[in-house]
This record gives C-alpha cells, structure tokens and sequence, in this order.
C-alpha cells in the first residue's frame, strides 16, 4: 500500500515531462512556422517581381500559364495531404474523394464561386508586380484586411471592435500614404517598362476586393460542412484549373498555339510557381501552430524584407519619408487587427487556408 504515493509521484514526474516536451516542441514549430511564411512570403514577392521584370532574350512566360500550374500542383499536394490523413491507403482517400467530391454534386460546385474569384486574383496579382515595386505591392495588398473585415461585417454579421475599427482606418491612411505622390525624381523608379503604377495599383485594388469576398465567402462554406478543409481545397483546385486553363485559352489561346504553353520557362518561373502552390499550405501551418497576431508579425517582417531587398538587390525602389510612415502605419495596423480579433481567429483563419498566398 505505501508504494502507491511513490508510483504515483512517478507518473506526475512522467506527466509533466510530457507537457513540457510537447510544450517546447510546439513553440519551436511556431517560430519555425512563422519563419517559413516569412521566407515563403518575401520570396513569392520578390521572384515573382523579378521574373516579370528580367529581360530575356526570348519571349516571357505567360503569367496565366503560371496560374494554371500552380493549380495543378496545388492539387497534387493537397491530394497528398488527403492521403497522408487517410493512413496512407489509396482505397480509403479514393472513397472519400468519391463520397465528398464525386457525390456530392452540389457542394461541390459551391466552390466554383470563389475558385473562379481566386483564378481571378492570381491573374492580378502578376499584373500588379508587373507594374509595382515589391515594397509598395506588399503594403498596399494589406488592404485586404479591410475588404476582408467589411465582407465579414455584410456576409456573416460579425463585429469588429473599436480596436479593429481603428486598425483599418490606420490601414488606409497608410496606404494612401504610401501610394502618395511625389514630384521629385525618385518617382521615376517606380514607373516599370512594362506598364504604370496605376495599372498596377488597380490591379492590387482589384485583388484585395476579390480576396476578402472570397476569403469570407470559402470561411461561411467551411463552416456549414465539416469537411476537411483539404478536401474543399481540392475541389478549389480542380475549378480553379478549369477557370484558369479557360482564361489562358482566352487571353493567351494564340501565343500558347504559337510557343506551347510553357514557354519562357525557367528555373525563377518554376520557382514562383512552387511559392505560390504552397502559399496557403503554409498559412494553414502558421494557423494551426502560431496565431493571428503572430502572423500579423509575420507579414510585417516580409514587407521590411522585401522593402530592403528591392532597394539594395533589385535597384527599382527609392523609398521616400511619405513612404516609410505609410508603411509604418499599414504596420501597426496589421498588428492592432490581429491582436483584437484573436478571441475570433478559429473562424478566420480556416479562410486563410485557402488563400493562394501573395501576401
């Protein structure tokens, strides 16, 4: 009887080294995640800028191409993923891909809405980083939160806080600081070969609307089924495919007939494709073992890179004081939302999982 105190002890002692082992495991998966969306951000970015700025001596690559590709292999990983969570047995991830995508028509095609609006985004996105320097493309993409924010107010009745309503008013200041005009000289190097800062600024405007519409619509989907977000992911790909390989039929249908569909091809395009495929795989990482203001931290982080690294590598931004308080201030922003909409994240951040990840 008196070994029973001892045995007792032990397994508190055994209890507790447990908790502690996980505990630490689990903080270096978060700062290790959050390092990976660091670089995976900064480097989508940044590549991205770069290949569609570099002069080649033979033609370019077809930015809808590039969407298409990162569809496919979008498709391949969460395939993969499905089949991981299915203890690695074909028969059972093939049936419950038939059960959830094959025969359930109607859910199914819930997902043509948004995939359609993210095939959509993605096209923008190159145009936007055709036309922007990657510094002032990062800050002003932030203004996703705001359309985010208000399509969660419409769609799903949610509040926002006095905090929130705060951050976004500093979000736009900020941006519009940083999309402030100047006479000076300086401007010159932002006005890019290939097109206008205007161009490129519609066209992030236009990414950060169908962004937070999608993303909001793809969370209210999430929580009526209790489907695994891989799966939904899965059936995003398959018609963002569709609506991809449509579109580059479309607007590229000739040059694709004339050069083949991968043409200008290269290792940085490849690369670009690989960032943006698993963008939202790793938001979902960052999600599950770090949180909103953390993330928030994250993508602070990648604008502070990618403002460096395009001033002292790439050579095409000149930042100017009006610029730095705008970022500053799209910054603290981004860290005041984040820290008032904790409490809500499990809901927001299922929608994040899906973002094809330019942030």
């Amino acid at each position: 009887m008196r070994l029973a105190p001892s045995s007792s002890a032990e397994l508190d002692t055994d209890s507790s080294t447990m908790v502690m082992y996980s505990s630490h495991t689990h903080l270096r998966l978060k700062y290790l995640s959050l390092g990976v969306l660091v670089l995976q951000t900064t480097s989508l970015v940044l590549t991205m800028r770069y290949s569609r700025t570099l002069k080649e001596d033979g033609p370019r690559y077809l930015a809808s191409s590039a969407v298409v590709s990162a569809e496919v292999l979008k498709i391949l990983v969460c395939t993969f993923l499905v089949f991981r969570e299915n203890n690695f047995s074909v028969q059972a991830m093939k049936q419950l891909l038939k059960e959830e995508v094959v025969s359930k028509p109607m859910e199914t095609l819930k997902l043509a809405i948004p995939a359609g609006i993210y095939t959509l985004q993605n096209n923008l996105l190159y145009v936007a980083l055709s036309n922007l320097d990657a510094a002032t493309y990062q800050v002003t993409y932030q203004l996703k939160i705001l359309t985010t924010a208000l399509f969660s107010v419409s769609m799903l009745g949610r509040r926002l806080g006095l905090y929130q309503w705060l951050s976004l008013l500093l979000l736009m200041a900020g941006v519009t600081l940083v999309q402030w005009p100047t006479e000076s000289g300086d401007s010159e190097h932002k006005v890019l070969s290939t097109g206008s800062q205007f161009a490129g600024l519609m066209a992030v405007l236009m990414a950060c609307v169908s962004s937070g519409f999608a993303g909001v619509y793809f969370e209210k989907i999430l929580k009526e089924t209790k489907q695994s977000v891989w799966v939904r992911n899965i059936q995003l790909g398959l018609f963002g495919f569709v609506f991809g390989f449509l579109g580059m039929l479309v607007y590229d249908g000739q040059r694709v007939r004339e050069s083949g569909m991968f043409q200008g091809y290269n290792t940085i395009t490849c690369t670009v494709v690989v960032l943006q495929a698993l963008g939202g795989l790793v938001v979902a990482v960052v999600i599950k073992y770090a949180d909103n203001i953390l993330k928030g931290f994250a993508t602070s982080l990648s604008i502070i890179m990618s403002t460096l690294i395009s001033y002292f590598l790439l050579e095409d931004f000149n930042p100017t004081r009006v610029f730095f308080v705008g970022a500053v201030l799209v910054i603290a922003a981004t860290f005041l939302y984040g820290y008032e909409s904790k409490p809500a994240s499990g809901s927001t951040n299922k929608t994040e999982t899906s973002v094809n990840s330019a942030t």
